[in-house]
Order: C-alpha cells, then structure tokens, then sequence
C-alpha cells in the first residue's frame, strides 16, 4: 500500500491522514511565492512600486528570484520526502542538511513577522513606513510571503519532526545526566568553546542594536529593526547554550532533546541567515549593510556553523554507539 512506510532503523513511519494533509498544506503554501518569484521572472512588476530599489538592480534581482524559486521548490520535494515510502531510504546527511537550511531560514521569519506586526499595532516604526524612504515592495506582498513561509514552516517542521521520531528517536531519548560525560571528548568541547568565542562580537552588537545604539550603523533605525535584532541576540544564544549543553553536558536534568533542538535551530538561524545577508550585500552595492553589520552577520555565521558540527558529531557519537532497533 501507498501509504505504508518501510521498517527502518528507529521505528518505522505510520500510516497517517494528517501527515498527508500536512504535506498538502506545506505544497500549497508555496504556491503564491513561487508564482510571484516565476512573474518576477518574465517581467512583471507586480508587487513592485515605482522606485522600488528592486527596479534598479534587474540582473541582480533576477539571480536572486532564480536562487529563491528554486529554495522554496526545494520546500515541496522535502514534504514528498518525509511522507512517502521512498523517503526513509535518502541518506540521512542529505535530508539533514536541507531540512536544517530550511528551519534556520524559516525560524526567523515564523518569530520576526508576527513581532513586526505587534511592532506596527502598537505604533511603532516599521520599515519605510515612517522614515520616508521608497518602499521596494507593497505591502501586501511581505503579507503573502510571509504568511505563507510562516505556514510552510509549520507544516515542514511538524513533518520532519514526526519523521525524525519514527526514524532517529532512540539518538535522543533520556536526559543528559544518561549521557557519558567521557565521551564528549575534545572535539565537542574545542567546538562548543569556539562557537562561544566568536559570538561575542555579533552578540553584543545586535544587543547594542536591539537597545537602540547606532554604533556601527549608517543612520538611524526602526523600531522593527530592534525586534529583529533582538531575535539574532536569542538564537545566537540558543546556538551557543545547546552546544555548550551537548558538550559539556552540565544540565543533567534536561531531556537530551532540548539542547539538541535549541543547537539545531539556533545554529541554523545564525548560519544561514548570517550567510544569506553575507551574500546579499556583495550582490546589491546600493544601501548595502556597513563594514560592522557585515562582520557581524559573518561572526553569526560562524558561531551557527561552528553549533551545528556540535550537534552532528554528537549524533554522530550517538548513532555509533546505540543499537539500531529494527521494526
């Protein structure tokens, strides 16, 4: 039967309606993104106000659009992936790395958007909304786009966290006094510690930028900017603190899986939106991010890609030492 799952190693899938629903709420939600991404594309300017930054930088933006099109297409084969049979026989270190790119994008907007909306609500200053600056898109687009991430990002992250139990559970069932604290060794360690190190600068300026400092910026901010950066300052945290946790294992009362999930969306957080602001600001030269902005979004990178060897050498140490439970 379609709907049965091959026995793997660490249970098997179970026949399930709502994961199929879920799938078909994780394609649908995709829909209007991509169809804006594909009109974009051939020409048109929907969405797009007269002056809009967007129409200046028509080569870069069109590379852009083809990179995030094909992102958000990657959204639809992951949903297929984690609900059908074919899907537990993919390698787990390809699986892994997309569906971490995905939470580390998703993370943020599924936090920041509702917060800008809050922001906005109680009357403070989003955006260009109040500073005077050209909008380079309606409003109602970043309504539709985000709404739809933030509903893709449920739909995905309650998928793979169902395929996840079925598959790898017994990697982190228990609580962290279980785990040998021998074990960890220095490479965890040596990780967790250098992780911690570089991100200290990103941390402290995106907590002087969440407080209203300028240092560093080119000209004053909104309050949205604020929020977002306070979120930056909390999933750099969360990186850190779930590495430091898988590390040194120095919470013992904690079920293993909280840090393990506090390293696997902090890191993804920090890395992959510290790399795509990295990249963003070498494609567009035009109100690009200040020399300080940049070593900061470089520092979150590396602080998320530093957490997340963590978190795999500790699933890894896992894997190798937990019997493999066969259904």
């Amino acid at each position: 039967m379609t709907q049965s799952l091959l026995a793997q190693p660490g249970g098997a899938l179970a026949p399930s309606r709502p994961r199929a629903l879920l799938r078909t709420v994780a394609v649908v939600s995709c829909l209007p993104y991509l169809g804006l991404k594909v009109a974009w594309l051939s020409g048109s300017e929907i969405g797009i106000p007269e002056g809009s930054s967007l129409l200046e930088h028509r080569s870069a933006v069109a590379v852009a659009n083809g990179v995030t099109l094909l992102m958000d297409a990657c959204v639809i084969v992951l949903a297929l992936v984690l609900t059908r049979p074919w899907g537990l026989r993919v390698p787990a270190w390809l699986l892994a790395g997309p569906v971490w790119v995905a939470t580390g994008l998703l993370s943020p907007i599924m936090t920041g958007f509702p917060l800008q909306l809050l922001v906005k609500l109680f009357g403070g200053t989003v955006n260009s909304d109040d500073t005077g600056d050209e909008p380079f898109l309606h409003d109602w687009v970043f309504g539709v786009v985000y709404g739809g991430f933030i509903v893709q990002g449920l739909a995905l992250g309650t998928l793979f966290a169902l395929y996840a139990r079925d598959r790898w559970g017994h990697l982190w069932r228990g609580r962290v006094w279980e785990l040998p604290r021998a074990s960890a060794g220095p490479v965890q360690r040596t990780l967790a510690v250098a992780a911690a190190v570089v991100a200290l600068f990103p941390l402290a300026l995106h907590l002087l930028w969440a407080c209203g400092a300028t240092v560093g910026l080119d000209e004053g901010h909104t309050t949205d900017f604020q929020v977002l950066r306070a979120l930056d300052a909390l999933f750099l945290l969360a990186s850190v603190c779930g590495a430091l946790l898988l590390a040194f294992r120095r919470a013992p009362v904690l079920p293993v899986k909280v840090p393990l999930a506090l390293t696997w969306v902090g890191s993804g957080a920090a890395a992959c939106w510290g790399a795509w602001l990295t990249l963003a600001s070498l494609i567009v030269t035009d109100d690009s991010p200040t020399h300080l902005m940049n070593l900061a979004y470089a520092g979150q990178m590396i602080t998320g890609i530093l957490a997340a060897a963590v978190g795999a050498h500790f699933l890894m140490e896992r894997s190798a030492v937990l019997p493999r439970r066969r259904v």
